[in-house]
C-alpha cells in the first residue's frame, strides 16, 4: 500500500482531483455571492391591511374612544425582508396612552417588531382619542312592548316580570350622565297566553339615541302575564231525584254564585251560564255541604274558581193554603177573548208544601197561576193549570185542568 501511494501516478491523480474540488468550490461561492447581491439590491413596497391597533392605558379605571380597530401599514425596503414581514404579520401597531390625562388628545400610532431596514408608513399616522373616567351605575330595566296593538283580540298584557330587574351600566362618565332609559323589548304580535322571553338590554339618552355603554347582564329574562278575555256567569244547578218523604229544601246556596270564565272573546260571549252540575236529592237526609268541580265549557280555557261549595239546608215539610188565587190567561191573541167555564170564578185554592220558613215568607203576589192558550183556537178547551212560585216549594191543586171557551173578540 505504501509503495502504491508513493507512485508518481497516484500523486498526479490526487492533485488533479484536488484542483477540481477547489475550482468547483470557488465557482459555487461566486455564484452564491452574486445571487445574494442581486436579492439585497431589490427594493419592494407592500401594504399590510387590517392591522389591529393595540392601546395601552388603565382599562380598569378609564374609557377611551376614537381608537380605530385596524389600520393599513406600508412596508418599503429589501424584498427579502418585506415579503416575510408581510406574510408573518408578527409586528404590532400600538398607541401608548398610559401617561395622558383625562381629555381629548391627538397621538401618533407606533409600531414594533419591524426590521430597521424597512421604511414603515401607518395610515392613519395619528388619531384623536378621548380619555374619560370609567364609572358604573345601576339602572332599573323597563319593558317596551312591540306590536301591542296586534295582540290577540280581547287579550291584554299585565305587569311584566324582569329578572334581574336592575342591571349595571358601565362606561365613560360623560355617557353615563346622559342615560335616561334602560329598556328590553318584547314582541306581543298574536300572543294569547303568558310568554317568557330573553331580551337584549339597550341604553338610551333622553332623545332616544342608543348609547355605546356596556351592560351587565346584557340579556335579561322577561315574563309577561297575558290577561285573557273574561266574563262572569252564574251556575245552573240541576236537581236529580227527590228528597225523602216528609223533607223539604229550605235553601240551596252556591258559594260563590258566579264564576269567571276565560277564553277567546267570541266563545265566551256566547255563554250565559254554566250547566253540568247535578245534585242527587235522593241521598240527602239532613243539612249537607258539597264541594263540586265547575265544568269547563267547550272552547273555554279556564274557570275561576275551579270548585264551588253548595250548601243544602232541609227541614220537615209543612203545608200552607192560599185561597182565591186568580188564574191568568197568557198567550191569547188580541182578536179573541176567553171565558172561564170551570172554575167559573177564575179563582182557585192552592196548597203549598215546603219548609215552614219558606212557606211563611210566601206572599200572594209571589204566586202565579196561569193557563197558556197561545196555540188554541176558537172553541172549548181543557187547559192544564200551571203554577209558578218560590223555589223549593211543591203545589197541590184541587184540579189539574181548567175549562175555558175562546170566542172572537167582537169589540
Amino acid at each position: 500500500m505504501d509503495k502504491w501511494m508513493n507512485s508518481p501516478w497516484f500523486i498526479r491523480i490526487f492533485s488533479l482531483l484536488l484542483a477540481l474540488m477547489i475550482y468547483v468550490s470557488v465557482n459555487i461561492e461566486t455564484q452564491s455571492n452574486s445571487t445574494s447581491r442581486n436579492t439585497v439590491g431589490q427594493t419592494d413596497i407592500e401594504t399590510v391591511t387590517d392591522v389591529p391597533v393595540v392601546a395601552y392605558y388603565d382599562q380598569e379605571n378609564l374609557v377611551v374612544s376614537g381608537i380605530p380597530q385596524s389600520v393599513n401599514v406600508m412596508l418599503e425596503g429589501p424584498k427579502s425582508i418585506v415579503t416575510p414581514t408581510k406574510l408573518q404579520r408578527d409586528f404590532e401597531v400600538y398607541v401608548d396612552l398610559s401617561k395622558l390625562p383625562i381629555g381629548t388628545h391627538t397621538v401618533p400610532l407606533k409600531y414594533r417588531n419591524i426590521s430597521e431596514k424597512l421604511r414603515v408608513t401607518i395610515d392613519p399616522a395619528t388619531i384623536t382619542v378621548t380619555i374619560d373616567e370609567r364609572v358604573s351605575k345601576d339602572f332599573p330595566v323597563e319593558v317596551d312592548f312591540i306590536n301591542k296593538s296586534q295582540i290577540a283580540d280581547g287579550y291584554s298584557p299585565e305587569q311584566p316580570i324582569v329578572k334581574p330587574n336592575i342591571v349595571k351600566v358601565m362606561g365613560a362618565k360623560t355617557l353615563i350622565d346622559k342615560v335616561a332609559l334602560v329598556k328590553a323589548r318584547v314582541d306581543l304580535k298574536g300572543v294569547e297566553e303568558t310568554i317568557e322571553r330573553e331580551s337584549k338590554v339597550t341604553v338610551y339618552d333622553k332623545e332616544g339615541n342608543v348609547l355605546p355603554l356596556d351592560v351587565e347582564p346584557s340579556i335579561v329574562d322577561i315574563t309577561v302575564p297575558i290577561k285573557s278575555p273574561s266574563k262572569t256567569v252564574p251556575l245552573k244547578i240541576e236537581r236529580k231525584g227527590t228528597l225523602r218523604e216528609g223533607l223539604s229544601i229550605v235553601k240551596m246556596e252556591v258559594i260563590p254564585s258566579e264564576v269567571t270564565i276565560f277564553g277567546p272573546k267570541a266563545k265566551i260571549d256566547e255563554i250565559e251560564f254554566i250547566t253540568g252540575i247535578e245534585i242527587d236529592l235522593s241521598g240527602i237526609t239532613s243539612n249537607t255541604t258539597l264541594q263540586v268541580d265547575v265544568p269547563v265549557p267547550k272552547g273555554v280555557k279556564a274557570v275561576d274558581p275551579a270548585k264551588v261549595t253548595i250548601l243544602i239546608e232541609v227541614e220537615q215539610e209543612k203545608e200552607r193554603t192560599f185561597y182565591n188565587v186568580p188564574i191568568e190567561i197568557i198567550g191569547l191573541n188580541d182578536a179573541y177573548k176567553a171565558e172561564f167555564i170551570n172554575p167559573i170564578d177564575q179563582n182557585m185554592t192552592l196548597t203549598a208544601l215546603g219548609a215552614q220558613r219558606v212557606l211563611n215568607a210566601i206572599q200572594l203576589q209571589d204566586i202565579e197561576v196561569y193557563l197558556n192558550v197561545s196555540e188554541l183556537g176558537i172553541g172549548e178547551h181543557n187547559v192544564p193549570i200551571e203554577v209558578n212560585g218560590p223555589q223549593n216549594v211543591r203545589w197541590k191543586l184541587p184540579q189539574k185542568e181548567a175549562t175555558i171557551r175562546i170566542t172572537r173578540n167582537e169589540s
